[in-house]
């Protein structure tokens, strides 16, 4: 078995397949570090891929070839926590977006209303996802959890509810 360090070499010379087998080595522990921070699987998964990217990118700047692993556990800490950061600000949006958008009267606006009863004409497997999703403000894994489908599942009906989504509103 080879050490980090001669596999860094072996990287930075071109060996692609080295890193593959740091990134074998890795990824448990950059999944524990991801899921502790993010609680959530399907954001785990974007994290450690992105924690991976950047370590390679970054990697001819590590000066202690002996401390990759110590590195790579940073270099995840920093992007889980990058990505509840750009979480939270994306929700802010949402919800500002959301008041701004919201009448003085509570009368729905035209385009509200159309999105709504698109919403109504989904299938009920596709409406229930859809709901928890953007009207409860409900996280992927929490989605799954409440249906007790598996986050994979809710992905596909959510992409799929999407695409239906648009055909309806392209009809209004």
């Amino acid at each position: 078995m080879q050490a980090d360090c001669e596999l860094i070499e072996a990287v930075l010379e071109g060996q692609k397949e080295a890193f593959a087998e740091l990134v074998s080595r890795y990824e448990r522990p950059v999944r524990a570090i991801t899921l502790n921070i993010l609680s959530d699987h399907h954001s785990m998964e974007d994290v450690v891929q992105d924690t991976f990217i950047a370590a390679y990118k970054n990697l001819p700047m590590l000066r202690n070839r002996n401390a990759f692993g110590t590195w790579l556990m940073k270099i995840a800490y920093r992007c889980s926590l990058d990505w509840l950061n750009r979480r939270q600000k994306t929700n802010l949006l949402e919800i500002n977006s959301a008041a701004a958008d919201e009448p003085p009267d509570g009368q729905l606006n035209e385009d509200n209303e159309a999105l709504l009863s698109a919403v109504i004409k989904l299938p009920e497997v596709e409406r229930q996802v859809i709901t928890l999703r953007y009207f409860s403000s409900y996280s992927v894994g929490e989605v799954a959890q409440a249906v007790g489908r598996n986050i994979g599942t809710v992905t596909k009906q959510l992409s799929r509810a999407h695409k239906r989504l648009k055909k309806i509103l392209k009809e209004f």
